[in-house]
């Protein structure tokens, strides 16, 4: 559950700073690998293609930093004894 918070609250961050600066990497590279028409389309009062960079790098910032934070979790849980010492 608290990955997932995690995750939201990169996603809301970045898809705010990319909205402000469209050159945060990979948004871009992966928009035009993904072979989206450019468009300066309204959405919001947002360009279409800016707001698609942003939602990418939500997306693939908000997993990395939903995967460090649940390696760090499991690295610091104390291990669990499968065998009873006598």
């Amino acid at each position: 559950m608290k990955g997932a918070l995690v995750f939201i609250a990169v996603f809301l961050v970045l898809l705010l700073a990319t909205l402000l600066y469209a050159g945060v990497p990979p948004g871009r590279q992966i928009y035009d690998a993904v072979n989206l028409p450019t468009t300066d389309y309204l959405v919001a009062g947002v360009a279409a293609t800016t707001l698609m960079i942003s939602v990418f790098n939500g997306v693939v910032y908000g997993i990395i930093a939903w995967l460090i934070y649940t390696l760090a979790v499991r690295a610091t849980k104390p291990k669990l004894l499968t065998q009873q010492q006598a």
